[in-house]
């Protein structure tokens, strides 16, 4: 009995880890460009340790979406990039597109800031879902700088490798030869700009938009309408920020 028992284990997490390997999804196109980071040392070590975090905890987004930021906007469509810290760390919130929400979820403060201060920049009135994926698929690479998280417990996959494999992806924008604006928000953004060419792009940098410090120079930093100007006058099409 013991026995079998301890074979269903071993199959059950054999099982697991198929579901892992299969379930992470990402485009081609992102693929190619970030092909070498998948077999350096620092990223096998982090596929190490998230298999077995998956398998022994409650961690998000789901693993399907870790890549979201990357498959909801190609790379040739760049046209902003918004970096973000950590995803949230709540049941049902994360599905790998920072400060984003999935539809139904209520808004967290800091996303409650940022459609406050889109709705005095613009004047318009935002959609009630915090699903930014209408952003993204516009344009607007909304990138986490750490793409995983335990259950309840922030920043708990920080320094595991995922900040070395976005700043690759930063690198990679930053390569672009066309203009891109970088929006850094609060301290954890803003540690990203020496890897932007400030003579090729654009920077926009603020206050977390945070309760605890959107008062303090996010509400009224009006990049919404000053990212629009921006794209207008390199005859790109405008965010629709609603």
């Amino acid at each position: 009995m013991k026995i079998l028992q301890e074979i269903l284990i071993i199959l059950k997490i054999f099982c697991k880890c198929v579901i892992y390997i299969y379930m992470i999804k990402i485009t081609k196109n992102w693929h190619n460009l970030l092909k070498s980071e998948f077999e350096k040392e620092y990223f096998k070590k982090l596929q190490t340790f998230l298999k077995e975090e998956y398998l022994l905890q409650t961690i998000y987004p789901k693993i399907e979406n870790i890549f979201n930021a990357l498959n909801f906007c190609k790379y040739d469509d760049i046209k902003v990039v918004v970096i973000g810290q950590d995803p949230y760390h709540q049941q049902n919130q994360a599905f790998g597109l920072c400060f984003a929400v999935q539809d139904g979820v209520a808004l967290p403060p800091s996303l409650k800031n940022i459609f406050k201060e889109i709705e005095s920049d613009l004047n318009i009135k935002c959609k009630s879902s915090g699903n930014l994926g209408r952003w993204a698929v516009q344009g607007v690479l909304l990138l986490n700088t750490v793409l995983t998280v335990r259950q309840n417990l922030p920043n708990s996959h920080k320094n595991k490798g995922w900040e070395i494999f976005t700043q690759e992806i930063i690198k990679l924008v930053n390569q672009k030869n066309e203009q891109v604006i970088f929006v850094l928000w609060g301290n954890n953004a803003k540690v990203f700009a020496p890897l932007i060419d400030k003579d090729k792009h654009i920077i926009l940098s603020a206050p977390h938009p945070s309760p605890l410090s959107a008062y303090n120079g996010f509400f009224g930093c009006k990049h919404f309408s000053k990212i629009n100007e921006i794209l207008i006058k390199n005859k790109k099409t405008p965010i629709n920020w609603e």
